[in-house]
């Protein structure tokens, strides 16, 4: 698997069949890359080998749980083209584009409502 074809957050992936993921059950299955991690330094625990000291975290929504695994371990599917990520506080929104990159934008909803929230916790701040 190359470094363009390698799958990263948000794309929508298939759990290859291997021997460690057939005998974990999950041959097969699809699902969401949620993160990213070297295990030797983070400790959790990846089904199969992991000759690169890096792993996916797959979501699996059948199973309603999230596996760690190796890249050589599953493929790539789809972008998820359309998929929407926000963060609390930011008041921007990234939307997933086909080609597997990002489109900032700004959250009207969140601008117009950040600041009102930011007055009442300061007034609560300093109201002490």
């Amino acid at each position: 698997m190359t470094a363009t074809t390698r799958p990263s957050f948000g794309d929508r992936v298939r759990i290859r069949h291997t021997p460690a993921t057939e005998g974990a059950q999950l041959a097969g299955l699809e699902g969401v890359i949620y993160g990213e991690t070297v295990p030797s330094t983070s400790g959790v625990a990846v089904i199969g080998p992991v000759p690169d000291d890096f792993a996916l975290n797959v979501h699996v929504e059948s199973h309603n749980a999230s596996y760690w695994l190796a890249p050589e371990q599953i493929e790539l599917l789809e972008h998820n083209a359309g998929l929407e990520m926000r963060l609390d506080g930011v008041p921007k929104r990234w939307v997933r584009r086909a080609d597997g990159g990002w489109d900032e934008l700004l959250d009207e909803t969140s601008a117009t409502s950040r600041p009102r929230g930011w007055r009442s916790w300061m007034r609560r701040l300093f109201a002490r």
